[in-house]
C-alpha cells in the first residue's frame, strides 16, 4: 500500500516508521532539520531500548512531490491541518482514504453521523477547530476514517522518534459501518505491530481519550509537571476530576457513554509515569499549544447543549494566554534545575 504521512513528528514519525518497517511504501512529509535527517539516515525509532531504522522511507517537503496515495495520514496538530487543505488533492486518487490522527474533537465530528447521534446536529461546524467550516468543505468526509491515538512518543532529535508506551490506534468509519477498507487498513496496522481494532462507535472512544487529554495536557503545560505528578498531587488530581466531570456531562448530551469510570481513567494516566504530555513538549519547544481541539471544542459543545464548564474554561483561558506569550515574545518555556 502507498501511504503518505503528513507531519513526521512524534506520532507521525512513529506510525510512518512502523509501517515502513513492515514493508509498506511510505512517504513522509517533513521540513527543516527533520526532513534532512530523514533523507540522510532514514526514520529512526527507539522503542523498548532498541533502535530501528526505516531506511526505505521517502521524505519530501511538498505534498505534490509524493504523488497519489492509497492512504494519507494527517500526523500534524489539529490547528495545522487547514494549512495543507488546498494541497491535499495532489495526494488523492478515486479511492484514497484519509486518516486524521489529531487529538480532541475533530472537525468532522458532525459529518456522516450514525443514527445514534441527535439528527439536529448533522453537519454542524465545530468552530473551535474549523473556523468557518473550511475543512468541512475542503475534505470529502466519505474519504475519512476516524482514529484514536493512544501511544506516547516524543521527537527526541531530528529524524529520531522515541516511543514511550502504547501501540493502540483504534479505527472506525464515521457512520459506524463495517467496510472492506477499514478492515484492510486495520490489518496493515496490525502487521506493523500496531493494535488497531475496528470500532462501531469511534466517537465514544475519542471522548474516552479526550477525557484525559483535555485535563492532563493543559495542566502539565501550566505546571511543567508529568502525568504521575499531576495525578499524585491532591490539588491537581482534584482539579482534573472536576474538569472530567464537566466533560462527561457535555458528552452525555451527545449520546456518549464512557466504558471506564473516572477514577480508572485517572489511574491509567498515573500509570504512564514521568511522561511529558505533547502540550508540555510544545511549550518547552516554543510551539503554540494544541488547545482548541482538546479544550476549546469541549467548551463550545457545552455551550451548544447548555452544560456549564467553569473549571475547563478557567484552564483554557490560562493556556491560551500562555500560547499568546510564546508566540508574541517568541520564547520557549522550560523548567531548569537550580543548584
Amino acid at each position: 500500500m502507498k501511504i503518505c504521512v503528513i507531519g513526521a513528528g512524534a506520532i507521525g514519525g512513529y506510525v510512518g516508521a512502523k509501517l515502513a518497517l513492515a514493508g509498506e511504501e511510505v512517504t513522509l512529509v517533513a521540513r527543516g532539520p527533520n526532513l534532512e535527517a530523514i533523507r540522510k539516515s532514514g526514520m529512526r525509532l527507539i522503542s523498548g531500548g532498541v533502535e530501528y531504522v526505516a531506511r526505505n522511507v521517502k521524505a519530501v517537503s511538498k505534498l505534490a512531490e509524493a504523488g497519489p496515495q492509497d492512504l494519507v495520514i494527517l500526523g500534524m496538530k489539529a490547528h495545522q491541518v487547514s494549512a495543507i487543505a488546498d494541497d491535499l488533492p495532489a495526494l488523492l486518487h478515486a479511492d484514497t482514504v484519509i486518516i486524521p490522527m489529531q487529538n480532541g474533537i475533530p472537525w468532522w465530528y458532525f459529518q456522516n453521523m450514525p443514527a445514534t447521534m441527535p439528527a439536529e446536529f448533522a453537519n454542524r461546524v465545530v468552530e473551535s477547530v474549523d473556523p468557518g467550516g473550511l475543512l468541512a468543505r475542503a475534505i470529502d468526509p466519505a474519504r475519512l476514517l476516524g482514529c484514536v491515538v493512544y501511544p506516547a512518543c516524543e521527537l527526541a532529535a531530528p529524524g529520531v522518534v522515541r516511543h514511550i508506551e502504547g501501540t493502540r490506534f483504534p479505527l472506525g468509519e464515521l457512520d459506524g459501518s463495517k467496510t472492506e477498507r477499514v478492515a484492510r487498513i486495520s490489518a496493515a496496522f496490525e502487521r506493523a505491530g500496531l493494535k488497531s481494532p475496528v470500532l462501531d462507535d469511534v466517537r465514544a472512544e475519542m471522548w474516552l481519550k479526550l477525557w484525559g487529554n483535555l485535563t492532563f495536557n493543559p495542566l502539565s503545560a501550566l505546571t511543567h509537571s508529568t502525568l504521575v505528578d499531576i495525578c499524585q498531587f491532591p490539588l491537581t488530581r482534584g482539579l482534573a476530576a472536576d474538569m472530567m466531570r464537566e466533560a462527561q456531562a457535555v458528552a452525555g448530551r451527545f449520546g456518549i457513554t464512557f466504558r471506564v469510570d473516572l477514577e480508572r481513567r485517572i489511574a491509567g494516566a498515573e500509570k504512564v509515569g514521568k511522561h511529558k504530555t505533547s502540550m508540555l513538549q510544545d511549550v518547552e519547544a516554543g510551539r503554540d499549544p494544541e488547545i482548541d481541539a482538546l479544550v476549546g471544542a469541549v467548551i463550545e459543545l457545552g455551550r451548544v447543549v447548555g452544560v456549564p464548564t467553569p473549571h475547563i474554561e478557567t484552564v483554557f483561558a490560562l493556556v491560551k494566554l500562555l500560547g499568546r506569550t510564546i508566540q508574541e515574545d517568541r520564547v520557549s518555556i522550560r523548567a531548569q534545575r537550580v543548584g
